[in-house]
C-alpha cells in the first residue's frame, strides 16, 4: 500500500463502517455504529493508517479513534457544533484571528482521515475555505495589521493541498515582511507519510521564513517506520517539529500511555508539545475525560519521566488570548 502514491492511498481509503471492521477483523454486528453521524461526518481511512489497528481488537486505540460508535448520536447540551465559537472570530471568511500576533488560514476542509472527535467535525468549509475566494482578502487582512508575525496553516489539513497551491500560499505569506514564521498543522507525516518529499519541503523553506510542523498523534501505536523517514525529511532541512495530542476517553487516558507515547515522539526527534482537553463537539461527549482525572494523570507523568517528555495540559476557551493551562 506503501508504493502508491499519497493521492492514490487517500482515494482508495476505507469509507464504510463495515469495510472498517472487515479489514481489521470484526463481525460487522459486533459494534453497533452511527448511519446518522456518518451521514453528517463521514468515515476516511487510509488503509496504511489501518494497518496499525490490532487485528480482532474492538478495543484497539487507533480504531476508537475513527470508529462513529452509537455514542455519537447521544444528545449532550453542552457538546456543540461551534465548541470554540470559530465563526465569530473570522475577519474574513476562512481566516481566523482568535489570538493577537497570529492567525490562522483554513486552506481546505479536506482531511486524509476523519477523526471522530474533530472540533471542527461541523465546521461550514464551503463557505469559509480560503482557498481563491477569500484568499486575497486574507492577505490584504493580515498586511494591514503588522502585530501579525506568524501564520497558521490548518483546516482540514493542509498537505492535502497540491504543491503548486502550497507553494503558492506559502509564497505570497512569505512576501508579507512583518510575517516571521509560517506554522503547518498536520496529520500527514503519521496517516500518509509519503506526501512528505524532499522536493516539497525544499519548496517550502526556499522564501526564507521559519517553517514549523505541528504534528497531531494521540498514541505510540500510530508511529512506524514510515513516519520517521517523513519526520527525517523535516529536520534534514532543520525544521522544528511538535506535537499536539487531545486526552481521549479508552484510548490515551492514562500516565503510562501517554508516557510510551512522550517516550516514541522524542525517539523520533518530535517535542511533546500540548495535551488538549476534549473541544466539547457534539458527537464526542464518549471521549471526554474530566479535568480531575486529567491533572492526575500530568502529576502521574511528571513524578516519573524528565520534564520535557510531559506536555502542557491545555484547553481553548472562547476569548481567551491562548491556551488554557490546566496546570498552575
Amino acid at each position: 500500500m506503501q508504493s502508491l502514491s499519497w493521492q492514490q492511498q487517500l482515494a482508495q481509503a476505507i469509507k464504510t463502517p463495515e469495510e472498517l471492521l472487515d479489514y481489521v477483523g470484526l463481525e460487522a454486528d459486533s459494534i453497533g455504529y452511527s448511519n446518522k453521524a456518518i451521514q453528517k461526518f463521514p468515515i476516511r481511512v487510509p488503509h496504511n493508517f489501518a494497518n496499525r489497528i490490532k487485528h480482532n481488537d474492538p478495543n484497539d486505540p487507533i480504531l476508537r479513534q475513527i470508529f462513529p460508535y452509537l455514542a455519537e448520536d447521544d444528545d449532550i447540551p453542552a457538546y456543540v457544533n461551534d465548541p470554540l465559537a470559530e465563526n465569530n472570530f473570522q475577519p474574513v471568511q476562512g481566516l481566523l484571528h482568535k489570538y493577537r500576533s497570529r492567525v490562522l488560514s483554513i486552506t481546505t476542509g479536506a482531511c486524509a482521515i476523519h477523526c471522530r472527535y474533530c472540533f471542527r467535525r461541523h465546521f461550514p468549509y464551503q463557505e469559509a475555505t480560503s482557498y481563491k475566494k477569500h484568499w486575497e482578502h486574507g492577505l490584504d487582512y493580515i498586511k494591514n495589521d503588522h502585530s501579525i508575525d506568524e501564520v497558521i496553516l490548518s483546516g482540514g489539513d493542509p498537505l492535502v493541498l497540491s504543491d503548486n497551491r502550497l507553494d503558492e500560499l506559502i509564497s505570497s505569506i512569505s512576501g508579507i515582511q512583518h510575517i516571521e514564521r509560517i506554522r503547518i498543522h498536520t496529520r500527514i507525516p503519521v496517516v500518509l507519510s509519503n506526501r512528505l518529499t524532499e522536493t516539497l519541503i525544499k519548496k517550502i523553506i526556499s522564501y526564507g521564513k521559519t517553517i514549523i510542523f505541528v504534528t497531531h498523534i494521540n498514541h505510540a501505536n500510530e508511529l512506524n517506520e514510515q513516519v520517521e523517514i517523513s519526520i527525517k525529511i523535516l529536520h534534514k532541512f532543520n525544521i522544528m517539529v511538535l506535537n499536539q495530542s487531545v486526552l481521549l476517553k479508552g484510548i490515551n487516558d492514562s500516565a503510562n500511555t501517554l508516557i510510551s507515547l512522550s517516550k516514541k515522539l522524542v525517539e523520533f526527534n518530535i517535542i511533546p508539545y500540548y495535551l488538549h482537553m476534549l473541544d466539547p463537539v457534539s458527537g464526542a461527549a464518549h471521549y471526554d475525560v474530566s479535568i480531575d482525572k486529567a491533572r492526575q494523570i500530568i502529576a502521574q507523568m511528571q513524578a516519573t519521566v524528565s520534564g520535557y517528555l510531559v506536555p502542557k495540559l491545555v484547553r481553548e476557551e472562547i476569548g481567551m488570548p491562548g491556551k488554557t493551562p490546566m496546570i498552575n
